[in-house]
């Protein structure tokens, strides 16, 4: 299994309670799919520079998960087509461990 970053950006009138209902969902869904989730925060509500699909302000999510290769493509799918999904963004996490 790799390690994996993920931000999502979600959009504020689609979504109740900042998100946390999405993010279980999400959780859910990588467990469903063999991995774990390492860590998911809440990066707050930001005001974008240009609007994106006519809005002006998205929730962001930031997530560290496992999970095998071939699932990244599955998750990606799935929301990448949700109505409260504006933008989303998945990297292979990299950063160097602390001692």
């Amino acid at each position: 299994m790799n390690k994996y970053e993920a931000v999502f950006i979600l959009d504020i009138k689609k979504i109740e309670d900042d998100g946390t209902a999405y993010t279980k969902e999400l959780s859910e869904l990588i467990v469903e799919l063999g991995g774990k989730v390492v860590e998911s925060v809440n990066m707050g509500r930001k005001t974008f520079a240009r609007e994106i699909k006519r809005q002006k302000a998205g929730q962001y999510w930031n997530y560290i998960f496992e999970v095998a290769p071939d699932k990244v493509e599955e998750i990606r799918n799935k929301y990448r087509l949700d109505p409260r999904v504006i933008r989303m963004f998945t990297i292979i996490y990299d950063r160097p461990e602390e001692k």
